[in-house]
């Protein structure tokens, strides 16, 4: 038993026998300095392995100390014999002292010197392959199995754990066992190794060999005129083995024995290729199957969109009537399918694209969305010819494609806004992909093949259908969304956009709770629009404050109606029909815009001056019209009205529609232009909580107009509680929710003279309310 020094070895092993360098750090420059104050300079090599010494060690002598060429201190060590590592004792200097018990070596028998010779000849064998001719001489002069195990520390191909586990075999045999299994498994490996390099090498070989006798076959066949290009035995298998319709497959077989006739010099060549790729990629018989539960996918309607109760009916009409036509076998793949076109019109922000994606999810299919604001060009509907450079299938096509089956929701993206260019007018381009009756045989001068898109759910989208040409809107089945009502965007506040943007500004509802009061002031006193992009927009504002407060010291916040004007500052809409109705000469309107309804005040005045009549605020020539019309009705008309007829002749009126840098048009401004300018001449203000929309004659009938939803719904917002329309418009009433139908008093009216009873303040009235 001798007590020595530990000197840790942590990427290494070291066997008797062998001399190894080692770098000198803290821990085994103590164990050096510890050895040579000795006197002996002996010391126990131990592998520490995951932080953990060996028992076993090797007791080594120091044979040098000094730099290597890096400069690094190292000590050159050589192993002597395995000794056990027993327990630690104290010692001189800072390194560890560990008491050491040698190995009994048993004799070698005659199965140590055959596993010997055994592992001397495969480790020959591994030497050889790597030209270690001098490793391999001196291997052959050992005749000692232990010395021959031991020489295994210098192997590379064995791990540190292998040679730790060497070092602590008990006996000769042992060691020679692991060394003979672990260098066969080496000896396989190199094998596999040399295989797989060997065929790739075979195969490089193949390939050159390949191509310059391709090469000089496309010579041969140059010189023939019987060039025959790559690749075109490849379409020709993928076109027998693709699952295509059969008059699409005798196309693309056309196209394939062009592509083998064909130089691949020439640009024809690539043509061909891109269109087979196309034809190829597009899933000519691929379904996915619809959805027939009516009740889950009223759920998936309900869950995604508050109101919108026309639409949702419609989409369920539709898988009804498509439901009806399966059960009676009624519909056939290529033939005049139950192909709809859904037309969503509606101001901005009431949901039409995100509605695609939610009927998109009831029915189960794919679902696209193809923008076509601003496309100038045909070829982008239609696809380019094929003889242009750069030729590629129109929008409708590439959506299919992307789509992945022959039954998606396409979502045509504002439809209103395509225009006509040099190239062609895209609008009359949809007209073939939107019309039932012909869509089934869709031809795109790209593919120049028959496509049918019956089977396709087409969702339009616009602001206004004005601006659609009327073939196009012919064929479309028109839904309107008008805008919501103040409960419904508090609904829709509550359960989507609220939820969305806490979740994108990474906070919880339990860190910021808004109350549903807070929401109906925004609706009302911060937004006024149908839609409800403005009031998410709101929402964000308030949240991006509430993450500021609570990153400083509050852990939740709750904001209510008393807190708004801290995170939204003033509310921008109040109430003004009173105040701008005050004096004789203004009138309440309601108009329709790009963004939904809206209430306009026209005013009215007269001055010294020539006799005439003045008309700004930028009106339209239909507007125009409405203020003559107006002002010869009430001349015509004037004692009947008790009106002075001296009022009106003799002196200059202006007629002011405000907003001045806003363009208006059309004749709903009517009996709003008879009223300001009959206001006016009488001296009786009008009703404030009146506002009013119809068409004039110049005999005093009230004619129809349009969007009287949108209209009403703008009253409501503004704070109008009765409104005039005209008579015949009242079966459109019926379309306006019950919560606006009741929160205004409506009159049907068909007489310029009902309206002005109905809308002037009496005489006596008018005099006190002047005065105040």
């Amino acid at each position: 038993m001798a007590t020595l020094p530990v000197l840790p070895l942590v990427d290494a092993v070291l066997l008797p026998g062998m001399v190894i360098p080692v770098t000198l750090d803290a821990a085994t420059q103590a164990a050096v300095d510890a050895a040579r104050a000795s006197g002996d300079d002996t010391l126990i090599a131990v592998p520490r392995l995951d932080g953990e010494y060996g028992p076993v060690g090797t007791t080594a002598v120091i044979d040098k100390v000094g730099r290597l060429a890096s400069g690094e201190r190292a000590a050159v060590i050589r192993g002597l014999a395995r000794a056990h590592i027993g327990s630690g004792v104290a010692g001189p200097g800072a390194a560890l002292w560990v008491e050491t018990t040698p190995f009994d070596e048993a004799a070698p028998t005659g199965r140590t010197r055959e596993l010997a010779r055994e592992y001397k000849t495969l480790v020959t064998s591994v030497l050889q392959r790597r030209g270690a001719w001098q490793v391999i001489d001196a291997v052959e002069r050992m005749d000692d199995p232990a010395e021959i195990a031991d020489s295994a520390g210098y192997s590379p191909w064995l791990s540190v754990a292998q040679k730790a586990e060497v070092l602590a075999a008990a006996d000769v045999d042992t060691r020679l066992t692991l060394l003979v299994d672990w260098i066969r498994q080496h000896v396989a490996e190199l094998e596999v190794a040399e295989r797989i390099s060997e065929d790739v090498r075979e195969g490089m070989e193949k390939s050159q060999r390949e191509f310059l006798l391709r090469q000089q076959l496309a010579a041969i066949r140059k010189e023939l005129g019987e060039e025959e290009p790559d690749g075109a035995g490849d379409y020709r298998s993928r076109v027998e083995a693709a699952d295509l319709p059969e008059k699409v497959r005798e196309a693309a077989l056309r196209e394939v024995g062009k592509l083998e006739r064909a130089s691949d010099a020439t640009p024809e060549a690539g043509w061909i290729r891109t269109w087979l790729d196309t034809v190829l990629e597009l899933p000519w018989n691929t379904r996915t199957e619809d959805n027939t539960d009516l009740d889950a996918a009223r759920a998936v309607l309900d869950a995604d969109h508050a109101g919108l109760d026309d639409v949702k009916d419609r989409i369920l009409e539709y898988l009804a009537v498509r439901n009806r036509r399966a059960a009676r076998g009624l519909h056939v793949v290529g033939g005049r399918g139950s192909g709809a076109v859904l037309a969503l019109v509606g101001p901005p922000g009431v949901g039409k694209t995100s509605l695609g994606e939610s009927v998109a999810r009831a029915l189960g299919r794919k679902f696209v969305r193809v923008s076509l604001g601003g496309v100038r060009d045909e070829a982008e509907i239609r696809g380019h010819r094929r003889t242009y450079v750069g030729a590629l299938p129109g929008r409708i096509v590439r959506a299919i494609r992307e789509s992945g089956s022959m039954n998606p929701v396409v979502l045509l993206d504002e439809v209103d806004k395509l225009s006509a260019g040099y190239a062609g007018d895209p609008a009359a381009a949809l007209l073939e992909v939107l019309d039932p009756a012909q869509n089934h045989t869709f031809r795109d001068h790209y593919l120049e093949v028959d496509l049918d898109l019956s089977d396709v759910l087409f969702l339009s989208t616009a602001n206004v259908a004005d601006t659609v040409p009327g073939p196009l809107l012919d064929r479309m089945d028109v839904v309107t969304l008008d805008g919501y009502t103040e409960a419904e965007k508090v609904a829709i506040a509550r359960d989507h956009l609220l939820p969305r943007q806490l979740e994108r500004a990474g906070l919880t509802d339990d860190e910021v709770s808004v109350d549903d009061e807070v929401l109906r002031r925004i609706a009302t006193e911060y937004t006024r629009e149908a839609g409800v992009r403005q009031l998410e927009r709101a929402l964000t504002r308030i949240l991006r404050k509430a993450a500021v407060k609570l990153a400083s010291d509050e852990s939740t916040i709750r904001v209510d109606a008393a807190d708004l004007r801290a995170y939204l500052g003033r509310p921008r809409f109040t109430p003004e029909s009173a105040e701008r109705t005050a004096v004789p000469g203004v009138a309440t309107g309601l108009a329709v815009t790009g963004t939904g309804g809206d209430v306009l005040f026209i005013e009215a005045t007269v001055m010294d001056g020539e006799p005439g009549l003045t008309l700004t605020g930028q009106l339209g020539d239909v507007m125009k019209e409405s203020a003559q019309i107006a002002l010869s009705y009430l001349r015509s008309h004037a004692t009947e009205l008790g009106i002075d007829p001296t009022a009106l002749g003799g002196r200059r009126l202006h007629v002011h529609v405000p907003a001045g840098a806003v363009p208006k048009d059309g004749p709903s401004a009517g009996i709003t232009m008879v009223t300001a300018l009959a206001s006016l001449v009488t001296g009786r203000p009008v009703r404030p909580e009146v506002g009013m929309t119809g068409e004039v004659t110049l005999s005093g009938r009230v004619l129809p107009i349009g969007g009287v939803k949108q209209k009403l719904l703008a009253a409501a917002r503004a704070g109008l509680t009765e409104v005039i329309i005209p008579a015949r418009n009242a079966p459109d009433l019926d379309e306006v929710p019950a919560e606006v139908r009741e929160a205004l008093t409506i009159h049907p009216l068909s007489d310029v003279t009902d309206v002005l009873a109905l809308a002037l303040r009496p005489a006596g009235e008018a005099a006190t309310a002047v005065a105040a």
